[in-house]
């Protein structure tokens, strides 16, 4: 058992390095990125006549804009070099900062600033493109360095990014005011990527994507848990009780019900029984985790009103798992308790009840066990149609939330927790089925 955990444990960074990497270059692929977005969203306020923009600022986004986009997410390295410092392998340019030539001039001026947040002034001069400066010793010692970028240079970077290969439309973007001027470019490298603990900003709301994750993934976490916790203290004791009375009328009626609730989808029940249960008898409140007095009241009054926000979504939550548990368990007991070493036990002595305890159903909790790589994934995920019903802001709805805004750093993030959940989930999945099952050797 210890080498089969040893060799699993060495498989999951292989396993995660192909999942990230897969789906990092589908995100590159795929069209509507930040950039298309921001266009997209500059011709969307100039259309529905919003004035104070259409003055701003022209029809079309600044280049500027476009190249700092491009610089946060590396769109413009070729995708297994950004790949690469994503992860942490490579170094990237953390800090940049530019500064024109004047028409004419060959020297310019560019700011930096140091870690320890000293700015300074670096005049620096061209001679072709090479770039001639003089700097205090921490700018080489912190990973500074200065280049220099030719109108032909923006204009290489523009067509790259339309995929423009025509040299005349080349020719003619060189001339354009966005492009015609030398540039100084200062820039600092680190490696700050998933080995350093990074996972970037979010492009949308400009926060650490680890800080939002860390946010909202305690509610989900929080309704997870309860809910496998319910599911399961209900659904094994209901499936034994059905397997022990098989045929009656309570097994066809338990069967009845289980089978109406797998039916109905938890957000329409949710939305059912926010109707009915929240805005008509005004039992249970209509949003939320918390209410937003939450932080002033007592002990006692908090978690009152934590309970009455749990009910409706965690009914929603076990609703479907109720029917498949409780018959997963009730069909495997049934066959052990038909089995040969059943009958055995009983011939021996050993009582029915405790022979079903003892023996029938620790075998029968194999299939249960090897299902613990979904559940976890659905602790950490939660039920992205449940939050939105009842505007719970949790981990699904952030990854959700993370593909409709093409947020690469966020889609990466949540996706790289997600995968982490399944491995481990999968391995305690198979360690279990071990610890029950004892003629299972992973050797």
């Amino acid at each position: 058992m210890r080498e089969y955990i040893i060799r699993r444990l060495l498989l999951m960074p292989i396993t995660l390095i192909g999942i990230t990497f897969v789906v990092f270059c589908l995100t590159r692929m795929v069209p509507g990125g930040p950039v298309e977005r921001m266009l997209q969203e500059q011709a969307m306020g100039s259309l529905s006549g919003d004035k104070a923009l259409a003055v701003a600022s022209s029809s079309n986004v600044s280049e500027a804009d476009i190249e700092r986009l491009e610089e946060l997410f590396n769109l413009q390295e070729p995708v297994w070099l950004s790949y690469l410092q994503w992860f942490g392998i490579r170094r990237k340019a953390v800090e940049i900062t530019k500064a024109e030539f004047a028409p004419g001039s060959d020297s310019t001026q560019v700011v930096v600033t140091s870690l320890s947040g000293h700015s300074a002034v670096i005049n620096v001069n061209r001679d072709g493109k090479n770039p001639i400066f003089v700097a205090d010793p921490w700018f080489a010692e912190e990973g500074w360095r200065i280049r220099i970028e030719s109108p032909r240079d923006r204009a290489l970077r523009w067509a790259r990014r339309n995929g423009v290969e025509d040299e005349a439309l080349i020719a003619e973007r060189e001339k354009d005011p966005s492009c015609s001027r030398w540039r100084a470019v200062a820039y600092r490298k680190a490696y700050d990527g998933l080995l350093q603990g990074q996972l970037g900003r979010s492009y949308k709301y400009n926060e650490p994507v680890a800080k939002m994750m860390l946010e909202r993934l305690p509610v989900s976490l929080y309704f997870g848990f309860l809910g496998v916790l319910v599911a399961y203290l209900i659904s094994i004791p209901l499936g034994v009780s059905k397997a022990l009375h098989h045929k009656s009328w309570y097994d066809s009626v338990t069967s009845f019900l289980l089978f109406i609730g797998y039916a109905i989808p938890g957000f329409a029940l949710g939305a059912v029984m926010l109707v009915y249960l929240g805005a008509r008898l005004e039992w249970f409140p209509l949003y939320g985790l918390t209410s937003p007095e939450f932080p002033g009241m007592s002990l006692p009054a908090q978690l009152k009103d934590l309970a009455l926000h749990t009910v409706l979504p965690l009914t929603c939550y076990v609703i479907s798992a109720f029917a498949m548990t409780t018959m997963m368990m009730k069909n495997s007991l049934l066959e052990h308790l038909s089995a040969d070493y059943m009958r055995t036990a009983v011939a021996k002595g050993v009582s029915y009840r405790k022979a079903v305890w003892c023996h029938a159903f620790r075998n029968s909790f194999i299939p249960l066990a090897s299902t613990l790589g979904g559940v976890l994934c659905g602790i950490v995920g939660g039920s992205l149609l449940i939050e939105r019903v009842f505007d719970i802001q949790g981990f699904g709805m952030l990854s959700f939330q993370a593909l409709l805004d093409k947020d690469y750093s966020l889609i990466m993030g949540t996706l790289l927790l997600s995968s982490v959940m399944i491995i481990v989930g999968n391995l305690l999945s198979d360690i279990f089925v071990a610890m029950i099952d004892p003629r299972i050797k992973f050797e």
